[in-house]
């Protein structure tokens, strides 16, 4: 589905991604961990066409996107949710969950689904997005990027700074996602236990680049740790 190949990017003189190549398969949850400050967030930029590219190819089933513009990227069939979920603030919910279709022809309504796997949006529908709290915000990150129905959903560390009891839910809905089948995950995290639990596949960032990758499981807990601690 989402191919990435020798792909290399710089942040004035800093080499921030080396080389790097992966990809994620159609159907599957594949997950890339690593600590702050090793270039994922950078990776998830690139992918979306917020930076440009540097170097390599990133393709999305038969489409080069290497430099596509970001909402080219979107109409493709990629959600994205940022790290800091990036809500409007001042929209209310109804707003935000709109936002996300607007690469989809005028009239369209937000999908069912997104309610009922985050029922406490359908509640909240006329507050503003700012007056919600942390994991709230989360959700409806998280509910604007389904809304458009992609085909591949970009988790930018969707745990960070969400209490337990959201996490769980969250959990809850990456897992139901997994189980229909029909799309491709790609979960950055730094959180080891939580994306063991979800992906299919572990990749490990360090400085750049992939330094272990293989099927969840298959690598050897204490190394993934040695690359999650500072």
């Amino acid at each position: 589905m989402l191919a990435v190949d020798h792909l290399d990017q710089y942040y004035g003189g800093s080499h921030i991604l080396r080389d790097l190549s992966f990809a994620v398969p159609a159907g599957r949850v594949t997950a890339l961990l690593g600590r702050n400050g090793v270039g994922k967030t950078t990776l998830l930029r690139t992918l979306m066409g917020l930076v440009p590219i540097a170097g390599g190819v990133i393709r999305f089933g038969e489409a080069d996107l290497t430099r596509a513009a970001p909402y080219e990227r979107v109409r493709a069939g990629i959600g994205y949710v940022p790290q800091g979920r990036e809500i409007f603030p001042r929209l209310t919910v109804a707003e935000n969950l709109e936002m996300g279709l607007a690469t989809k022809p005028r009239g369209t309504q937000v999908p069912e689904r997104v309610f009922e796997l985050f029922p406490v949006l359908r509640q909240m529908l006329r507050r503003r997005g700012g007056d919600l709290s942390g994991g709230q915000q989360q959700q409806l990150a998280i509910g604007r990027a389904l809304a458009a129905g992609p085909r591949l959903l970009v988790l930018d560390e969707p745990t960070e700074g969400i209490q337990p009891s959201i996490i769980k839910d969250i959990e809850r809905v990456i897992r139901l996602l997994r189980e229909r089948g029909d799309m491709a995950i790609l979960l950055v995290e730094q959180y080891y236990e939580f994306a063991r639990n979800l992906a299919h596949r572990l990749a490990v960032m360090d400085r750049g680049e992939i330094v272990l990758d293989g099927a969840a499981g298959s690598l050897p807990e204490a190394d993934v740790r040695r690359y999650l601690t500072v």
